[in-house]
């Protein structure tokens, strides 16, 4: 964690970190595994409300918890943008990352790439590998999702690329 700006840290010391090594096909352990990224996302997610940072909301949107939905947010110059996310957990995974999906901002950036997911290879990937099997889906949030929202939604925004959506409305009126 050298490097790391001071927030980044104590961000990242709160997100339990799993201990289960199982993936997708491990039958018992995957569900062990489940288990440990959802006290992950439920402890991230009580630490960004309690401060004033609630920024996503993601659920498995199948019972083996392979399928995530839900809708992340960002707030530039006092408008909020929000977002479809989805991704699906790698049959390799906890040692291949979810490919975050934002299918409405598929080619606006060329940050992404395949229907809307987001390009992490630089940055997060490494990260990721060094800390398998640690690192879950509350850490892809934490590491990869936030700052990729915070580089690139203020970009599109004032390119144009994207309109917030009482713009949009006001733009179908006229």
């Amino acid at each position: 964690m050298e490097g790391w700006d001071p927030k980044t840290k104590s961000t990242l010391t709160q997100i339990p970190l799993l201990t289960t090594k199982a993936g997708p096909r491990d039958g018992a352990a995957w569900t062990q595994r489940l288990k440990e990224e959802y006290r992950a996302l439920i402890a991230y997610t009580q630490m960004n409300k309690s401060n004033d940072n609630d920024w996503f909301r993601i659920s498995a949107a199948n019972p083996e918890g392979t399928r995530w939905t839900g809708k992340c947010w960002y707030v530039h110059n006092l408008l909020k943008y929000e977002f479809d996310l989805q991704f699906d957990i790698p049959v390799t995974y906890p040692a291949t990352a979810p490919e975050l999906e934002l299918p409405e901002l598929d080619g606006k950036t060329q940050k992404m790439y395949r229907g809307g997911k987001i390009c992490l290879t630089v940055h997060f990937k490494p990260l990721w590998a060094k800390n398998c099997p640690r690192f879950g889906i509350a850490h892809a949030l934490c590491l990869g999702l936030a700052p990729w929202l915070a580089a690139e939604i203020p970009v599109l925004v004032d390119s144009g690329m994207i309109k917030h959506k009482d713009d949009a409305t006001t733009s179908n009126e006229s």
